[in-house]
C-alpha cells in the first residue's frame, strides 16, 4: 500500500494523566515517536495511532482497558484507553473529536513497543466499515532484509555543496507535503477551500499541531519562504521585511519576518524540550560602579563616547563565572556533554523584529575595553542596518540586561545548544544592613540588582548552577577578580 505518513503527536500537555487511588491526577507531557500517522491511500482519510512514549526511558507498555469501542465517536478530552507501564497507569486522552474505526491492540496485551499501531481513527462514522479488515503496515528491519548484489565501481570525485536551509514560517509544516493537523482541522480546511500542505500556518496544538480553531481563524497572507546558505558552524538568516498587516473584522494581523519566526520556533522548541530551572541572587554594585568611574576617568573617552558601561562589566563578570565553573560552558549532545574551551557570549541588543544577539568570541581572555568596543560596534551596526554574520551565530552563554526597562528580574529561555542563560534587572538603590563595624548607622544605602540564571538540568545540576551564580556575585562585588 503506497502511503504518505506523517509522525504526529495527538495529545495536549494534559492529555496523559497519572492514575492513582487518589482523586488527583498529575499531568504528563507525552513523547511520541511516529505514534500518530495520517495515511492517504485507497482507504478513506484516516489516522493510525501508535502506542505513546510516556517517558524518555519507556520502550513499551500495555493497554489495561479500552474506554471506547469500534464505531464509537469521541470528543476532545475523552479518555480512549488506560496505558500501563512498569511505573504507573496513564489515561490516554484525545484532543480532537473523531470516530474509532478499528482497535488494533487488544486490552491485556503486554509489551507493545512505543509507536506500534494500537487503533485507527476516522472523521466520519460512514467510513468505519471500510476498515473491517484493515491491517497496518509495520516498519521492516533493514538489517533483516536481503541485500542485493552490489557492483563496486571506481569512485568518482564529488564536489559537495552544503544544501540550502529553508526557513519556513510555520512549525506545523515539516517538509514537502507533510503537515501535522487534526482530522477536524482537515475537514474545516476542506470546507474553506484551503490546502494545509501549501499554506503557512502556525499550529497552537502540541508540538505545533494545527487544530480546527487554527483553520477557522486563519487569514490568508503572503509570507515568503526564504532559502539561506549554511556557512560553517552557523546558519545565517537573511534579513527580509515582514509582509504588510492584514486587517480583519475587529482585529489586525501583523505577519512576522522569517528571521523573527525562526527565533520564535527555536525558543518554543527550547522551552518544550530543555528542562529549565532558575536561580536568583541579589548583587551589590557599589564597588564595580566605583571601578567603572575609575576606568572611564583614566581612559578619558571622547565626546559622544559613553566609555565602559555597567553592561560591559556584567558581560565580563559572566565570562569570569564561566571560567570558574567550566562545566557550565557546555552543550547537551544526547549521549554526551560537550565542554568548550572558549567562552563565547551572545549579548541581547535591539527589540522586536530588530532583536539580535551578536556573539562576542573568547570573552574570557579579553579586556573590558575590547568587550565594550565590540558591543558598541554591534549596536551601531544594528542602527545602521548593516548586521553581519556574528548576529546569527550561537555562543556558549547568553547575557540579557533588562535594566533599561526598569524590570527587576527575568527568567530567560535558554538558547540551544547552550546550557545556561543570564538575565539581570535594573540597578536600584536599596536600604540594606550596614556591614561597617566602625559606623554608628544600622542601615546603609547600596546600589543593587537582581541576577537570574536559567540552567539546563541535563548539563548543569543545582550545585553547579549555585556555584556559577556565586562566582558571578563575588566577581561583581569584588571586581579586582576581573584582573585574574
Amino acid at each position: 500500500m503506497a502511503t504518505t505518513a506523517l509522525a504526529r503527536g495527538i495529545l495536549s500537555k494534559s492529555a496523559i494523566r497519572l492514575v492513582s487511588p487518589s482523586k488527583y491526577r498529575a499531568a504528563f507531557t507525552p513523547v511520541l515517536a511516529s505514534a500518530h500517522l495520517r495515511f492517504f491511500s485507497s482507504y478513506p482519510s484516516h489516522e493510525v495511532v501508535g502506542m505513546p512514549s510516556l517517558s524518555p526511558t519507556m520502550e513499551s507498555g500495555s493497554i489495561s482497558s479500552w474506554n471506547v469501542s469500534e464505531g464509537e465517536s469521541f470528543g476532545a478530552g475523552d479518555v480512549l484507553c488506560e496505558v500501563e507501564t512498569d511505573k504507573a497507569s496513564m489515561a490516554f486522552e484525545a484532543q480532537d473529536e473523531g470516530v474509532v474505526a478499528k482497535i488494533l491492540a487488544s486490552a491485556g496485551l503486554d509489551d507493545i513497543p512505543c509507536g506500534h499501531p494500537i487503533m485507527v481513527i476516522v472523521e466520519e462514522e460512514d467510513d468505519v466499515d471500510a476498515f473491517k479488515d484493515f491491517v497496518p503496515e509495520l516498519p521492516v528491519d533493514a538489517s533483516a532484509a536481503p541485500q542485493p548484489d552490489v557492483v563496486v565501481e571506481a569512485p568518482q570525485p564529488v564536489v559537495q555543496t552544503p544544501p540550502p536551509v529553508a526557513i519556513v514560517p510555520a512549525v506545523a509544516k515539516v517538509s514537502g507535503d507533510r503537515v501535522v493537523a487534526s482530522p477536524l482541522a482537515w475537514s474545516v480546511a476542506k470546507e474553506k477551500g484551503l490546502d494545509l500542505s501549501s499554506i503557512a500556518m502556525i499550529g497552537t496544538g502540541p508540538g505545533g499541531r494545527i487544530i480546527a480553531d487554527d483553520v477557522k481563524e486563519y487569514v490568508p497572507s503572503a509570507i515568503p519562504v526564504v532559502e539561506v546558505a549554511m556557512p560553517a558552524a552557523s546558519v545565517s538568516v537573511a534579513t527580509v521585511a515582514a509582509p504588510p498587516p492584514v486587517v480583519g473584522a475587529g482585529f489586525t494581523d501583523y505577519p512576522l519576518s522569517p528571521a523573527a519566526l525562526e527565533i520564535a520556533n527555536q525558543l518554543t522548541a527550547s522551552k518544550q524540550t530543555v528542562p529549565h530551572y532558575y536561580l536568583t541572587v541579589d548583587v551589590t554594585l557599589d564597588n564595580i560602579i566605583q571601578l567603572r568611574e575609575t576606568l572611564n576617568s583614566a581612559m578619558k573617552p571622547k565626546e559622544g563616547d559613553a566609555g565602559i558601561s555597567l553592561n560591559d562589566l556584567i558581560v565580563k563578570g559572566a565570562s569570569h563565572a564561566m571560567k570558574a565553573c567550566p562545566t557550565a560552558n557546555a552543550s547537551w549532545m544526547d549521549t554526551s556533554v560537550r565542554v568548550y574551551d572558549s567562552v563565547d557570549i551572545n549579548v541581547i541588543v535591539g527589540n522586536g523584529d530588530a532583536l539580535y544577539s551578536p556573539v562576542l568570541r573568547d570573552v574570557g581572555s579579553r579586556g573590558v575595553k575590547s568587550i565594550s568596543d565590540e558591543i558598541s560596534s554591534a549596536v551601531n551596526s544594528l542602527e545602521d542596518g548593516t548586521t553581519n554574520e556574528s548576529f546569527n551565530q550561537v555562543g556558549t552563554v547568553t547575557v540579557m540586561n533588562l535594566g533599561m526597562y526598569g524590570v527587576k528580574s527575568c527568567a530567560p529561555i535558554i538558547r540551544q545548544p547552550q546550557a545556561v542563560a543570564l538575565a539581570v534587572g535594573a540597578a536600584e538603590n536599596r536600604i540594606v544592613p550596614n556591614d561597617d563595624p566602625d559606623s554608628e548607622e544600622i542601615y546603609k544605602e547600596s546600589v543593587m540588582l537582581t541576577a537570574t540564571l536559567s540552567c539546563d538540568h541535563r548539563v548543569v545540576d543545582g550545585a553547579v548552577g549555585a556555584q556559577w551564580l556565586n562566582a558571578f556575585k563575588n566577581c561583581m562585588e569584588n571586581p579586582t577578580q576581573l584582573l585574574l
